[in-house]
């Protein structure tokens, strides 16, 4: 999903009151399973709770302009989550059903990706797998880095003019100069939503921050797209976790945040606006536009099991 319009744009101020409301009040309704929405008594409940004015947000107990702003907000926040996000939410069982059908569809030729568990829990990173699938098909075995081994560059004259600071999980058409670049936070097999799961959202963040600072001094875009997966980490764990994805996506720090059997849905159009921009992009700015190393080489023959 991208950002819902009527929410682009607003300056980073809107969501410093969105963060500090948030925690203020709390995410989600305990015992209800639900997001939490916002009243003009909520606001001034938390502001009463952080110790500070209210009052540019409800005055003589009406919302201000910008206050229903901030209602609307958590208003369509708890609605997408509660109604479009939480059903697309799979489980390992399904998640490996849609594989397989996938696998059988599109036999495609990238070695599968097993995830970083072992014993009984080492398993085929479902979603990795699905994602690369779906991606060679609409791009070509060659035509993407579907598991970087190296730093993402972007370059000007054939120099670097930004490298981020993370390795990202995949990128079109490859590291240097790609059109897109997305990460990957599946967690099928987690039992508690621990620092490793947190630390991934904010992993996130600093990429669109890195990306954000050199698309407004070095006109330079990309788009950055997340996918996530696991139902049980994400949904009954982590709900405050996928508000704040949602504020992220909204900040501009993502521009596509798929969840997942979204991923079956949406992704397929993407690539296909990708490859699209990538060949815009070679004739237009003049930059190499290099594949790069990955940390693994898939067989001639098809899949590795």
């Amino acid at each position: 999903m991208r950002a819902n319009k009527e929410f682009i744009g607003l300056d980073k101020g809107f969501w410093a009151h969105v963060r500090s409301i948030s925690e203020a009040q709390g995410y989600t309704v305990r015992g209800a399973g639900v997001i939490k929405t916002l009243t003009a008594a909520g606001i001034v409940a938390a502001f009463r709770k952080l110790g500070l004015s209210s009052d540019h947000l409800v005055y003589g107990g009406q919302l201000t302009e910008r206050g229903v702003v901030l209602c609307r907000y958590f208003a369509y926040r708890a609605d997408v989550l509660d109604n479009f996000v939480q059903p697309r939410l799979m489980d390992a069982t399904r998640a490996e059903t849609v594989y397989n059908e996938l696998k059988a569809r599109l036999r495609p030729k990238l070695s599968v990706t097993m995830n970083k568990q072992s014993g009984e829990m080492k398993k085929i990173a479902y979603l990795t797998a699905i994602v690369n699938m779906i991606v060679e098909s609409v791009a070509g075995l060659d035509g993407f880095n579907y598991n970087p081994g190296q730093l993402t560059t972007f370059t000007r004259g054939a120099m670097p003019l930004r490298t981020l600071s993370r390795r990202v999980d995949g990128a079109l058409p490859g590291v240097v100069n790609p059109v897109a670049l997305w990460e990957i936070k599946e967690y099928y097999y987690t039992t508690t939503f621990g620092s490793r799961v947190a630390d991934g959202v904010y992993e996130t963040l600093l990429d669109g921050m890195e990306l954000e600072e050199m698309r407004e001094h070095e006109g330079r875009n990309v788009e950055h797209m997340l996918a996530l997966d696991a139902h049980f980490t994400w949904w009954v764990k982590g709900r405050s976790y996928l508000c704040r994805i949602i504020d992220m996506l909204h900040m501009g720090y993502v521009d596509e945040v798929l969840f997942g059997y979204e991923v079956v849905e949406r992704l397929p159009s993407l690539v296909q606006e990708w490859v699209a921009l990538a060949q815009q992009q070679a004739q237009a700015i003049h930059e190499p536009q290099i594949r790069g190393a990955d940390d693994a080489v898939p067989e001639e023959d098809g899949q590795l099991f």
